[in-house]
């Protein structure tokens, strides 16, 4: 999603999976560098459970991608990582991405 402004559609799935304080502090957390599941679960203070769920929302959204790795041990571990993206917002490019939704009745 560098090369050109994301599509009104992708925007409001950008901005919507961004707009719940927890996942902002996943991105945030994860602009540091790749991590798995467990270690983020710690060091954020939530559930693997919850924390699988919001990291499926930001992965839809285009925002992170994970990819499935084996340890030393042989255990199967999740990283994530933030994904290539540069999202610049403002009257002009909300315009745009307005001119590309979806009209509703059409995705019924």
């Amino acid at each position: 999603m560098t090369a050109s402004s994301p599509t009104g559609d992708d925007l409001v799935e950008m901005l919507a999976a961004l707009s719940n304080p927890l996942r902002l502090r996943i991105v945030a957390k994860l602009a540091g560098g790749r991590d798995y599941v467990s270690r983020l679960a710690r060091e954020i203070g939530v559930s693997r459970p919850l924390l699988h769920m919001h990291l499926q929302r930001l992965e839809a959204a285009g925002l992170i991608v994970g990819s499935l790795e084996l340890s030393e041990d042989g255990k199967a571990m999740k990283y994530y990582e933030v994904a290539d993206f540069d999202l610049h917002l403002n009257a002009a490019t909300l315009a745009a991405a307005a001119e590309t939704l979806t009209d509703p009745k059409e995705r019924s």
